[in-house]
Order: C-alpha cells, then sequence, then structure tokens
C-alpha cells in the first residue's frame, strides 16, 4: 500500500487536511453548515534545498507543524465561535473602504505576532516541560547516592510518566472532548482511502481511529529518542553541562524521530509495526469516536486538496465515479 501522504489535525469543531502544497480547514459553523478554506501552503522556513535533508527536515517540519496548526486552530475557533457582535458589525459599516483595509492589516499583524508568540511558548513550555524537568527531579535520587546511570533510568521513567499523565488528564477534559473526535474522524478518512474504500461517511466511520502518522506517535517516539540518547550524558561530569546538553539535544532528537516515524508509515513490514505499537497505543487518548456529521465535515476537507478517487484508481484499480450536479441533487 502506497501512502496517501494526507496529513491533518483537529481543529475546533472541525478539521484541517494538507496535502503536497495545499491545505483546508472545514469547520462546522453554528448555524450546522460547513465553512470551508483552501490556501496555498508555504513553509515558514521557506524553501532552501537543505532544508530537506535528513534530520533537518525533521526539526523543519515539527516546527511548521506548530506554526502551521496554530494558525488553524485559532482560525477554526473564530470561525466555530462565530463571528462578530452587533455592535462590531455596526463600527465597521460606518468605517469606509481604506478604514476597513487599514484595519485588516492591523489585525492580520496582531493575529501574525500573536501566532508565532504562542508557538514560542508552546515550544519553550513542552521542552522545559517533557526534557528539562525529568532530568531535575531524577537528579534529586542523588541524595540517596544514586550514580549518574541510575538518576538517567529514572529520568526515562519520570518523562514517560509525565507524558502520559498529560494525555491521560487531557483526554478526560469534557470541553476537549468533541476535538478528539474529530481527531479520530481525521485519521478514518486517511485510514478509509489508505485501505481502499471511497470516501463515504458510512466507510469513513467503519475506519480505524488510529494512524501510523498520528502526532501523538510522533510525540511518544520523541520521548523514547531522547530516553536513547540521554545516555550520553552519563559521562559527563558538571551537571549543568548535562543539564544544557539535553535542551541543545533537542533538534537531533525531533530529527531522529521525524525519520523514524516516516519510514513506519511507508513500510508494510513486521518490525515497523512492532515498533510503531506503543504509539499507536497512545493515540487512544487524544482520538475518540466521531459521529456522522463530523465525518462529513473530514471528508469536505480531504477532498478539498486530494483526489481519492484518483488514489484509489492508481492504487486499488478502483473507478469511482465522479459526482457531477445531476447525480449530487439526484442524491439529496
Amino acid at each position: 500500500m502506497k501512502s496517501s501522504n494526507i496529513g491533518g489535525q483537529a481543529v475546533m469543531e472541525g478539521i484541517m487536511m494538507r496535502h503536497k502544497d495545499k491545505y483546508s480547514i472545514a469547520v462546522r459553523r453554528p448555524d450546522n453548515e460547513i465553512e470551508l478554506k483552501v490556501e496555498d501552503y508555504k513553509c515558514v522556513f521557506g524553501n532552501a534545498k537543505f532544508l530537506k535533508y535528513p534530520l533537518i527536515r525533521g526539526v523543519v517540519s515539527f516546527v511548521d507543524s506548530l506554526v502551521v496548526g496554530t494558525k488553524c486552530l485559532m482560525y477554526s475557533a473564530e470561525i466555530a465561535g462565530d463571528e462578530e457582535d452587533e455592535e462590531d458589525k455596526q463600527k465597521n459599516a460606518a468605517l469606509s473602504e481604506e478604514e476597513l483595509a487599514a484595519k485588516k492589516a492591523k489585525e492580520d499583524k496582531q493575529f501574525k505576532w500573536l501566532l508565532y508568540v504562542t508557538v514560542a511558548v508552546s515550544i519553550v513550555v513542552s521542552v522545559a516541560a517533557f526534557m528539562l524537568l525529568p532530568y531535575a527531579l531524577a537528579s534529586l535520587c542523588r541524595r540517596v547516592g544514586a550514580s549518574e546511570f541510575a538518576v538517567t533510568i529514572v529520568e526515562a521513567f519520570v518523562k514517560l510518566a509525565l507524558f502520559m499523565g498529560y494525555m491521560l488528564l487531557i483526554s478526560r477534559m469534557k470541553d476537549i472532548q468533541r476535538t478528539f473526535m474529530y481527531h479520530g474522524a481525521e485519521h478514518k478518512c486517511i485510514n478509509c482511502v489508505e485501505h481502499g474504500l471511497p470516501l463515504t461517511v458510512e466507510n469513513v466511520l467503519k475506519s480505524s481511529r488510529i494512524h501510523k502518522r498520528c502526532g501523538t506517535s510522533f510525540l511518544f517516539l520523541v520521548m523514547l529518542v531522547s530516553i536513547v540518547l540521554h545516555f550520553v550524558f552519563v559521562l559527563v561530569p558538571v551537571y549543568w553541562v548535562r543539564l544544557f546538553g539535553r535542551l541543545l539535544m533537542v533538534p537531533v532528537v525531533a530529527g531522529i524521530s521525524f525519520e523514524i516515524i516516516q519510514w513506519a508509515g511507508r513500510t508494510d513490514s513486521k518490525f515497523a509495526d512492532i515498533m510503531s505499537k506503543p504509539g499507536l497505543a497512545m493515540q487512544k487518548f487524544p482520538t475518540k469516536e466521531p459521529t456522522a456529521d463530523m465525518a462529513e465535515v473530514a471528508i469536505k476537507a480531504v477532498e478539498a486538496v486530494f483526489d481519492w478517487r484518483a488514489y484509489l484508481k492508481e492504487e486499488f484499480d478502483l473507478d469511482i465515479p465522479y459526482e457531477t450536479e445531476e447525480t449530487s441533487h439526484a442524491d439529496s
């Protein structure tokens, strides 16, 4: 089976899907209509050739996904929460075209700054919580005479406990349950087409909500790779060098983890399946079974950027007719 190369994420009341140089955001509005937006994908780091080299591309992809994902989340929150109130409408109606353009330019600038600040804070907090804090806590074992090797082992257990505890905690938050259901719908859509099924609501709902290329699997793999690589610092005698060495190791960890998960997503080997099992098991926390209307939103997002009929023809030799206005009216 050839990978479809579709990727995405859940957003507020919707789905973002990306394929090659396009990405779409489909959001269920309060009036129950689906708002669909399609944009060209542009890497925040540019298109320099060296950015696609192994290891480097993993770091680029991680940061870029955070930027695009946060941007889509902020957009979806605006659409799902719906619109400006009456006071804002009256204020905008009183403005000239030039004033409206100036206001929009100012809001776009503020949005961009907020976007980058949000991403930066997210990275700093994540690194501090899951890379530095576990080692700082594990280092307390030295008070009872533990060696650096023993401290690193304790650090591994603390790191996994923090990550799994975090996933368990957010999976139980009622406010985020619907987002996790949309996350399940996103995975089900990808699994549906990659297993040779036409992209219909019925087929999507019966597909698996677990997928090898999920970001949750990537994050869990980051934990595992960092545990292995951090044993390098056992021989370093200075505490602060060991601590900040872990910080400098973050891009390397992200790069290696990216290469592993990309390889696992492309191959059907048993070894890859075994390596993927822990990450796949973790996906049960941030994915839930979606409803039919959520599957409908996910399908809209996929179809806006990916020709699944052509994919099924090429990979499975299935001829699925394209919908025309006549057939869509007949179905309705």
